[in-house]
């Protein structure tokens, strides 16, 4: 928990969407607004962050559009949504592509952080922590070189973490101090 101590504005942020930002459908997908539903006080958690992060990032997998089940428009709504309601993100990447494809831009795959990057040059990875609930993420964190932090009580995402969390709340309280 030493990295906590050092985090300041050069600091960077990513975040997983289902399960760390609003509560993951199980065996499905969130395919419109009414359909998303924060986690408990995750845009407090947020505007907490942004007090000590530099940049707030959403990295999210979204086979379902590759699947054919929802659009991309139908994401930019979900989206649109998201930006309104927590308005201290400053970019949401996706990755649209099945998991059979391995893409680059799939997690555990580097790609939606490179896309970051490539946006925001000024992005250190090893000032970097991503957050998220599934092992794919925490990979994705890993592969960067970046601090990660589980939102997780599945005994592998735990263990590959640098730390868990009960939630984003929980470690925006931490971070704040």
């Amino acid at each position: 928990m030493d990295f906590l101590k050092n985090i300041d504005s050069s600091w960077t942020l990513f975040l997983d969407r289902d399960g760390v930002v609003n509560k993951r459908i199980v065996g499905g997908y969130v395919e419109c607004v009414s359909g998303f539903h924060f986690l408990s006080a995750v845009p407090e958690a947020v505007a907490l962050c942004k007090k000590k992060f530099g940049r707030i990032f959403v990295v999210t997998n979204q086979q379902g559009i590759g699947k054919g089940i929802m659009t991309e428009e139908q994401l930019a709504v979900i989206h649109s949504y998201l930006k309104s309601q927590v308005p201290e993100i400053d970019r949401i990447y996706h990755s649209p592509y099945l998991a059979a494809e391995n893409h680059i831009m799939r997690k555990p795959n580097i790609g939606m952080a490179l896309a970051a990057k490539k946006d925001f040059p000024e992005i250190d990875f090893q000032k970097s922590i991503m957050v998220g609930d599934s092992p794919s993420d925490i990979a994705f964190g890993k592969n960067c070189g970046m601090f990660t932090i589980a939102i997780s009580e599945d005994t592998e995402t735990a263990l590959s973490a640098d730390m868990v969390c009960s939630s984003l709340f929980d470690f925006a309280k931490l971070v704040a101090g």
